[in-house]
């Protein structure tokens, strides 16, 4: 009963009865002693909205957002900076 790197895995069935307790009026640190789960286990399966739920579903992209350089000076540029680089590079290693 576990998944990846030994944490354990926990049945929907299971999850639903602590939703279910929670949203009776139970509260978070007594499931979470009740039923031996972590706080932030407990947390996270009575704390699920649908706009939770719908970025689970499809998550945001990571890293910087890509841009592409609008006009053809500023690609120009680019390229020749990029020429630059590659000619210091290829005369440090000793090449041509």
């Amino acid at each position: 009963m576990s998944g990846k790197k030994g944490m354990p895995h926990y049945q929907q069935s299971f999850k639903e009865q602590i939703r279910k307790e929670y949203e009776t009026g139970a509260s978070l640190h007594g499931l979470q002693q009740k039923y031996g789960v972590s706080y932030w286990s407990v947390h996270c399966w009575c704390g699920k909205s649908e706009k939770v739920n719908m970025r689970q579903a499809n998550p945001l992209p990571k890293g910087r957002p890509k841009t592409k350089p609008s006009t053809q000076e500023q690609i120009i540029k680019r390229l020749k900076m990029e020429n630059e680089l590659l000619r210091n590079f290829l005369s440090a290693v000793g090449r041509k």
